[in-house]
């Protein structure tokens, strides 16, 4: 009876707790709970002293979580977010879920608004948020954003995190009709020698990397725009400013209607470029697997007929 007392915890100091490790700052904690911060460090201290177990350093104003106060805020997330997802199901017929999704410019302009309306069809109860607007990738615990598309080599993530990645993706050159049929068409590597090379610099596979795949083309790689968004060297290529080296799934709108070709095939290096990033905690969320289920699908061309038309955006 005595253990049974003394291991129960309260659910204040939980929450305390929660706040804090989310928030990494006591007084941003007391804020969002309406107490005081000396309140939330009570509460904690109480934590720690119950089980004998430190859960912060504390440095000055600063408050980082240790290594056995990771792993608690871990299971505490998770416990939260069951309870969230709980309460949201409750009210669910009478309220709409916000889905908040950060993703790089390129991909949100290139692929997702294209397709958005496909999902809202699909999922008329979620509404969804996207911006792109982050200069660095966004802290997925302290800028209340549930899903967050990322592009580049791997980085280390914070503990938590999950990442899914994308299926690769081919990277080709790729321009207009017009560059096909003129006074010099683009009929194999050698051809593009007589033609503006467009650069992307954020794409994973540039002209210097196609060029050692074909050793005999002597191309002059110095010249020729530079973009640090793959959604404006595509636009430059649209618009007739010479060829650009980028991805088949971004360009697939322009390839699908016309506005570019790939006159060398469709063929190239494929890159694992694009993650899919969230939290562990929270990946259970309904809003969170459905719309993972549906770009998952998207991208792999699992979408049903059915799919295509409800989520198919009203002709105007």
């Amino acid at each position: 009876m005595n253990i049974a007392v003394h291991n129960r915890i309260s659910l204040k100091a939980v929450q305390a707790f929660e706040a804090a490790a989310r928030l990494s700052s006591f007084a941003l904690a007391a804020e969002e709970l309406f107490v005081t911060p000396s309140a939330v460090s009570h509460q904690i201290k109480l934590l720690e002293e119950q089980f004998g177990v430190r859960l912060f350093h504390r440095a000055h104003r600063a408050v980082v979580l240790t290594d056995a106060g990771r792993v608690y805020a871990e299971e505490v997330s998770a416990a939260f977010a069951k309870i969230e997802m709980a309460t949201r199901e409750l009210g669910r017929t009478a309220k709409s879920d916000i889905l908040t999704v950060h993703s790089t410019p390129s991909f949100a302009t290139q692929w997702l608004m294209p397709r958005l309306a496909r999902f809202s069809a699909l999922e008329p109860d979620i509404d969804v948020r996207l911006n792109a607007s982050y200069p660095v990738p966004p802290d997925l615990l302290m800028q209340g954003v549930d899903i967050d598309i990322r592009y580049g080599t791997k980085r280390l993530q914070p503990a938590g995190t999950m990442v899914l990645p994308f299926p690769p993706e081919t990277i080709v050159p790729l321009c207009t009709p017009a560059l096909t049929a003129g006074a010099h068409p683009i009929r194999s590597p050698d051809d593009l020698r007589h033609h503006t090379l467009i650069h992307s610099e954020v794409c994973l596979v540039s002209w210097r990397d196609w060029m050692r795949q074909h050793r005999k083309v002597p191309l002059d790689i110095s010249r020729g725009p530079r973009f640090d968004r793959s959604f404006m060297a595509i636009s430059a290529a649209v618009d007739g400013l010479g060829v650009c080296l980028e991805s088949l799934l971004l360009a697939q709108r322009e390839l699908e209607t016309g506005r570019l070709v790939a006159p060398l095939g469709l063929e190239g290096p494929k890159v694992q470029g694009y993650t899919f990033n969230l939290l562990k905690s929270r990946a259970e969320l309904p809003k969170i697997r459905s719309f993972q289920d549906w770009l998952f699908g998207e991208l792999e061309g699992r979408a049903t007929p059915e799919q295509r038309a409800r989520g198919r955006a009203p002709s105007r």
